[in-house]
């Protein structure tokens, strides 16, 4: 049976994408069948053909080097780089949770393991006009359990303190937190290391360095996260 984990972030721009794809290659390479799911990517490129290339996604197949189709890792795509919410809005085709939980069950159909990334942080709206559609939805409609993506650096205590928080306040499981461009021996990232940890109650399960190629975790470990 299919086991999945969602990837939310402290915000935009904290390396989701990056480390997403680093778990799928850490669980590709041990021999698991893992796939990607995301379930509304903006700010997009076009082909020539004039259709929407799904930019995180193809980020993630290319890192881990998994076989699955860009098609089958997300079912809205958006050019405009805003919230998927606004997106939509300004595009056309908004977000329905119908479409994402048949588009996730077939990749959990096909993947062993399938890498749930979110839009943004985690109050992040997938869709605001006659209906109301947020990250916390999805989660709960796929019955995942997550992972918190922090970069190492000045402020993330009081955004991953937050975070976790309200993930806490919300009944979402948080399973852990995975910093991104950490810098080993840096005296400020490794006391956020350990503030984060003492203030939220959640560890701290890999350090990333900017650029790594591997996340420094057993196959074994992460794993036993999907659920």
């Amino acid at each position: 049976m299919s086991k999945g984990l969602f990837l939310t972030g402290t915000g935009t721009d904290v390396g989701k994408t990056y480390m997403a794809g680093l778990l799928v290659k850490k669980l590709h390479e041990s021999g698991r069948r893992a796939g990607y799911f995301k379930a509304a990517m903006s700010g997009n490129s076009r082909r020539p053909d004039g259709s929407l290339i799904p930019g995180d996604a193809l980020a993630v197949q290319r890192v881990s080097g998994i076989p699955q189709s860009l098609e089958s890792m997300c079912p809205y795509v958006y050019e405009t780089a805003v919230s998927p919410h606004l997106a939509s809005r300004l595009e056309g085709n908004p977000v329905r949770l119908d479409v994402v939980e048949r588009a996730y069950a077939a990749a959990a159909q096909a993947y062993d393991y399938v890498t749930v990334e979110g839009s943004g942080g985690i109050l992040c709206p997938l869709r605001h006009d006659g209906e109301r559609l947020f990250l916390e939805d999805v989660i709960r409609a796929l019955h995942l359990p997550c992972l918190l993506v922090a970069d190492a650096g000045l402020g993330t205590i009081n955004s991953v303190v937050l975070t976790a928080f309200y993930m806490r306040e919300k009944q979402i499981p948080l399973r852990g937190i995975l910093f991104n461009r950490f810098h080993p021996g840096d005296v400020m990232e490794e006391d956020n290391l350990r503030m984060c940890e003492e203030l939220t109650g959640v560890p701290v399960l890999a350090c990333c360095r900017e650029g790594s190629l591997d996340l420094d975790m057993d196959a074994g470990a992460l794993a036993a996260l999907y659920a």
